[in-house]
């Protein structure tokens, strides 16, 4: 690529990244204004938890035919 090229990638992948940033930015203040104490990190860990009880957990029909 031409110089001119990676420049102008660059400053759209710049743009991108500052506006993914304020997106999680934002996310994370709404999750907190709701009562999740640490926002983003409070639901992740949370989703990995349920995530791993699920997992673990006999699914329905695998309940249904020990029955």
């Amino acid at each position: 690529m031409h110089m001119k090229k990676l420049l102008e990638k660059l400053a759209y992948l710049e743009f991108v990244n500052d506006q993914l940033s304020a997106e999680l930015h934002y996310v994370d203040k709404l999750l907190r204004s709701v009562g999740f104490t640490d926002g983003l990190v409070t639901v992740k860990s949370a989703a990995k938890e349920l995530y791993e009880e699920e997992k673990g957990a006999p699914s329905q029909e695998d309940q249904l035919t020990e029955e």
